[in-house]
Parts: structure tokens; C-alpha cells; sequence
């Protein structure tokens, strides 16, 4: 490689020959090396960036991962599958109508669960949400009366209502607060399997039998339930109120006793 000519009039070289002379002694060009740390050092920048995201971004990833680990481990039972103390704490935890923003406490059922007998009445009274039982109080008394008279005993039947929250005032359940209650209900006689059911009250015998006709009318036959025979008959609060009409509700008890012995 030749030497280019030194045109220079001055003591400074013109920069083809300054750099003829610094390569000639293996001295690396400035600019070159400026160029090659600028490029070492935005190398650098990058890889410390991508180091510190993975540090801080991995422990956000892991913990998501745990934490949809955690939700899918638990599944909530459905209610067609559950199981007594699952289907109980399914009811005590409901909040599919507006019942369950002024109760103290839900009344789930009481008595046998292998019982040959299901009791079904309308909806909680004050009394039965302060005790979480249903039927107590003076009516509770009567039913059990009548129980006693086809030799029964409380803790030989199953009780519960079409509703397990207690309406304000004691008023009628709503059409909403009836069907928010319908599969638990019905839950809870497929797990029980009775022989024979006696609706009790007027709403009770309705919402079962999907009749509008009064309890007049539903009472004195033997209904069918989804292949159980259903017998409707008077709420013990009502033969408070009109003791005259006790005749009937003992004609009613002798059916569902001939039920079950059948």
C-alpha cells in the first residue's frame, strides 16, 4: 500500500494520510473505536434490561400460576350431584335472591334424612329462623300432635319448606324467591327418596303439584310427584285459626298413613 502524497500547506495532515500513518503503526482509527464502544455499550444497556425485566417479571408469572392452581383445586359441587352436608352448605352460602340480604340464618330441613316421610311447608317464620328449625312454636306443636296420631315421631320424618329464607314480615314467598329455592328443594327429596310426601299449606301444595287451585280443592286425593304420591292438606297455623276444619286434616293424616304402609 502506498503512502498518499502530502498535499498539506500546514503542520496538520489531511485525515486520508493521518489515517494511512496510524494504520501503518497499528493504531486503531478514533472513530472506529468510538463506533465499537458506543456498540459495546448499548449491548450492555440492552442485556442489563432484559436481565432485570426476567428478575422482576418471574415472580408475577409464578404467582399467577399458583394462584389458578388454587381456584381450580376447590370446585364447587353441583347441585344435581351434591351430597347432604354439601347441598347444606350450598344453601347456607345463597345469594341468588334478595332473601338473603335481611336473614339471620337459613332453616335447611331437620330430621331423618333416610326417612320414609317428607314434610314440606311454605317458608321460615321468625321463630323457626331464631332456632334454624322448621315447624316450632305453637303450629310446630300441632304438627308434631299430629304426627303422634299416626305414630310418628318427629325424628322419624324429614321437615324443610319450599323456601328456606324467612320473608319479611312472614308475608308469601315471590315467584322469584320460589324458583332461586326450586333446585335445592328438589335436591333434597331426590337425596331422600320418600315414600310418600305431605305438603303442608296451601303455597306448599300449589308450587309442588304447579297448581293454582286452593287447598280446598288439592286436598282429599292422592297427587303424584315425579312418581311419589303427594298428599296436600291444611298448615297446623290455619287449624289454629279454624279448629273446625281438624276433621279434615285427620282424614289427610289417615291417607298418608295408608300410603305408607302400602
Amino acid at each position: 500500500m502506498s503512502a498518499p502524497q502530502d498535499k498539506a500547506d500546514g503542520c496538520e495532515l489531511p485525515e486520508e494520510l493521518r489515517r494511512y500513518y496510524l494504520d501503518a503503526m497499528g493504531v486503531q482509527v478514533w472513530d472506529e473505536l468510538y463506533s465499537h464502544a458506543v456498540s459495546t455499550a448499548e449491548t450492555q444497556v440492552v442485556e442489563a434490561a432484559v436481565v432485570e425485566t426476567a428478575v422482576t417479571e418471574a415472580p408475577v408469572q409464578e404467582e399467577n400460576i399458583v394462584h389458578a392452581e388454587a381456584v381450580d383445586s376447590t370446585p364447587m359441587p353441583d347441585v344435581l350431584s351434591s351430597s347432604w352436608p354439601e347441598l347444606q352448605s350450598m344453601v347456607q352460602q345463597c345469594s341468588q335472591c334478595d332473601l338473603h340480604s335481611s336473614r339471620t340464618q337459613v332453616v335447611f330441613g331437620a330430621g331423618n334424612q333416610n326417612a320414609r316421610l317428607l314434610l314440606v311447608g311454605e317458608a321460615p317464620k321468625q321463630d323457626e329462623e331464631e332456632q334454624g328449625m322448621p315447624f316450632v312454636g305453637e303450629a310446630g306443636d300441632l304438627l308434631t300432635a299430629m304426627l303422634k296420631a299416626i305414630d310418628l315421631q318427629r325424628e322419624d320424618v324429614y321437615i324443610t319448606n319450599i323456601v328456606k329464607c324467612r320473608p319479611a314480615e312472614n308475608r308469601h314467598p315471590q315467584p322469584a324467591e320460589l324458583d332461586a329455592c326450586h333446585q335445592y328443594l328438589h335436591r333434597q327429596i331426590a337425596l331422600l327418596q320418600p315414600k310418600v310426601i305431605f305438603a303442608i299449606g296451601a303455597m306448599a301444595s300449589q308450587t309442588l303439584l304447579k297448581s293454582s287451585k286452593n287447598i280446598g280443592v288439592l286436598r282429599g286425593q292422592a297427587h303424584n310427584f315425579e312418581g311419589i304420591p303427594l298428599v296436600a292438606s291444611f298448615h297446623p297455623a290455619y287449624l289454629l285459626r279454624k279448629p273446625s276444619e281438624k276433621r279434615k286434616a285427620w282424614q289427610d293424616l289417615l291417607q298418608v298413613k295408608s300410603l305408607l304402609v302400602e
